[in-house]
């Protein structure tokens, strides 16, 4: 299915990464190749479309995690708090 317009691609990746994309490929029944195509290409795809149109769509998990994020406590650095003395007139 190889045109003249296709370009390799070509990945590094951590043992047990590489070992999960192909367990995923083979769930699919399709080669290795075959799976990056159908799941890297789509997600790409959709990912410059949100940004093209300001949008962030994060999974369950991550707006939770992105909602405990913002309720943490501020902590300030050290330069941080200095220009709040001095934004305040106290320094």
């Amino acid at each position: 299915m190889m045109n003249r317009a296709t370009k390799t691609l070509q990945a590094r990746l951590d043992p047990k990464s590489k070992q999960a994309v192909i367990q995923a490929a083979k769930l699919r029944h399709v080669g290795l190749s075959d799976y990056i195509r159908l799941v890297l290409v789509p997600t790409a795809k959709k990912e410059v479309e949100q940004a093209k149109n300001q949008v962030l769509q994060m999974t369950a998990d991550e707006q939770e995690r992105f909602w405990l994020a913002l309720q943490a406590p501020v902590k300030l650095t050290k330069a941080q708090r200095k220009l709040g003395k001095i934004m305040r007139g106290d320094a």
